[in-house]
């Protein structure tokens, strides 16, 4: 079960997302448009979670991707699509709130 956890919501080592966005990670925001508009990390690109599907194609599968949300949940997911689409790096950054202050 703590495998199943640590490969679904990205638990273990520490990532360094700092390092991650200097090798020219982007920054996915998977909440939706209302919720982004309250609030967001500078540079983050907003793709709904649920219209995720819809923008993949467009996205280089071996560019460093961030995902986040509001708690970590739809991020876990997003990095999960993008993982089983081809995607190459793709890391849960969580909440955003959180993500921010990890990265300054």
């Amino acid at each position: 079960m703590m495998t199943f956890l640590k490969k679904i919501f990205g638990f273990g080592p520490a990532t360094d997302y700092k390092t991650l966005l200097k090798e020219g990670a982007q920054i996915i925001d998977v909440r939706t448009k209302a919720e982004y508009n309250q609030g967001h990390i500078r540079g983050a690109v907003n793709i709904p979670l649920n219209n995720l599907s819809n923008h993949y194609a467009k996205m280089k599968k071996d560019t460093p991707v961030i995902t986040c949300c509001a708690s970590g949940v739809r991020s876990a997911q997003a990095k999960s699509i993008l993982l089983a689409n081809g995607f190459t790096r793709v890391f849960n950054g969580g909440g955003w709130m959180s993500l921010r202050s990890k990265i300054g």
